[in-house]
């Protein structure tokens, strides 16, 4: 693993790197994770970057990237500005993030990035209640990529009605301004697929059975990030474990944590592993999401 300091848009930042993966994180705000690029790879950042004067959404600067929320969604609790300058402490293999207190939540965010393989970042989120009474959240980490690919979201394995599978095995969690009849969306038997150049207007889907992993092709480059769903725990959004979100502009990966009744100086932790796979077709048919989630189960039992 290298670390080595840099600066982006003319603030101070640190870029943490492997043979295979290299990303950069802002130190005189976030925590972001403002790039992630396979250095052998085809479409360089895979991150979205908003340019430095776009506006602001309410109160929160649009940097892009990957940043920690506190769910469930409200304005203004949501979207309290990250610009203050971090806490960075040094690890083995990455550094650790920290936020100062928000001010109007009493909450604070961390992120440590660490390299872990060659071709595995560790992505730990920590939400830490430094106020004065008890707070209902759950971590929300939120990965914004670039438009013009295509996402793809596994479904669970299927059962069998004869062999006594009777009940529900999960549900998919639509938002209001949701519409599953647009070309947005790809439904196949074993995924759900997000074609972003398709997407005129905002569309939300979550789903509570989470299988553990979800994936952003562009231009040849394949972002997979894996999360482990808790079994038992309550999860915000009418259970969501997983949600993505896209307006054509862009696409959100979103994975949640368990949602927790935090007491003051009690933390909750949530863990995501990421990695890039490379010289992989468009995965918008059977064939192609198959052997996607081949080259995916492969990594994900390294970890």
């Amino acid at each position: 693993m290298k670390r080595s300091k840099t600066e982006y848009r003319g603030g101070a930042a640190l870029r943490i790197g492997t043979p295979r993966l290299e990303a950069v994180v802002t130190t005189d705000c976030g925590p972001r994770v403002v790039s992630l690029r396979a250095p052998r790879g085809r479409g360089g950042n895979l991150f979205i970057e908003f340019p430095e004067d776009a506006p602001r959404a309410h109160g929160l600067a649009l940097r892009g990237g990957h940043r920690l929320w506190h769910a469930p969604e409200a304005i203004p609790r949501t979207y309290q500005p990250d610009d203050l300058p971090l806490a960075v402490r040094s690890l083995p293999r990455g550094v650790a993030l920290r936020q100062p207190v928000e001010p109007v939540t009493g909450l604070e965010k961390g992120i440590a990035l660490e390299a872990v393989a060659p071709d595995t970042l560790r992505v730990t989120h920590t939400l830490k209640n430094a106020g004065a009474w008890a707070v209902e959240t759950a971590p929300w980490a939120l990965t914004m990529l670039r438009p013009g690919g295509f996402g793809v979201l596994p479904l669970p394995p299927k059962g069998d009605h004869a062999a006594g599978d009777l009940l529900p095995g999960g549900a998919l969690v639509p938002w209001t301004y949701t519409d599953l009849s647009l070309p947005v969306w790809r439904i196949r038997r074993d995924s759900i697929g997000i074609d972003v150049r398709r997407a005129r207007a905002p569309q939300k889907l979550g789903i509570t059975s989470y299988p553990g992993w979800s994936a952003y092709w562009l231009d040849g480059d394949v972002f997979v990030k894996h999360a482990r769903l808790v079994a038992g725990a309550t999860y915000p959004d009418l259970g969501c474990a997983f949600e993505v979100f896209t307006n054509g502009a862009l696409i959100e990966l979103e994975t949640l944590g368990p949602q927790v009744r935090l007491e003051p100086g009690r933390s909750t932790v949530h863990v995501e592993h990421w990695t890039i796979l490379t010289g992989l077709p468009r995965p918008d048919s059977d064939a192609a999401f198959e052997q996607l989630a081949r080259r995916v189960e492969a990594w994900r039992r390294s970890l």
